[in-house]
């Protein structure tokens, strides 16, 4: 993202980590001192995990955007990111020590960051390496990724804004 240079006459539908819909949501636990970012800080909009070392109540405190097996959760956009390189416009990366809360249900905006157009109904892949979003079918195998239970709930090419979600139903 870079400022501004032009007007559109229709608004972009989302920023990439926002709640796409109302239906439930659900956190992951965190005790005392748990779930903070990680040394390289955590990407908004991308899947995460949760590393140790551990809270005070023994669960993993560390969250980075790589990981193997499974996510921890999802990373919402919640105006959290600060811009601390210099002279950048924008930052979507929640410093390291800084807390963050995952969603382990709910509804977001993702990027497709997938080399092929997303169709409803396929499953959302989260990438081991920076947590981006792909999307395949049920089952398929995804270099470097790991199938996830959320579901694309809109069809979009290519580096555009996709819904998923949790539920089934959307």
């Amino acid at each position: 993202m870079t400022f501004p240079t032009s007007v559109s006459y229709a608004p972009a539908p989302a920023v990439e980590g926002d709640f796409c819909d109302a239906n439930p949501r659900s956190t992951v636990n965190a005790g005392p001192g748990g779930l903070v970012a990680g040394t390289n800080g955590v990407t908004v909009g991308r899947f995460a995990w949760a590393t140790s070392p551990n809270d005070a109540n023994g669960a993993p405190a560390v969250v980075s955007n790589t990981g193997t097996g499974a996510p921890t959760g999802f990373l919402h956009r919640e105006m959290q990111g600060i811009i601390t390189t210099f002279l950048a416009e924008t930052s979507n990366v929640v410093p390291s020590g800084f807390p963050i809360t995952l969603f382990k249900s709910g509804g977001f905006w993702v990027l497709n960051r997938g080399s092929a157009a997303a169709t409803i109904g396929m499953k959302a892949f989260a990438n081991n390496t920076d947590g981006t979003v792909t999307f395949a079918a049920a089952g398929a195998t995804v270099a470097d990724s790991t199938e996830t239970k959320f579901i694309c709930m809109s069809p979009g090419a290519q580096n555009t804004l996709i819904k998923i979600s949790s539920q089934p139903n959307g």
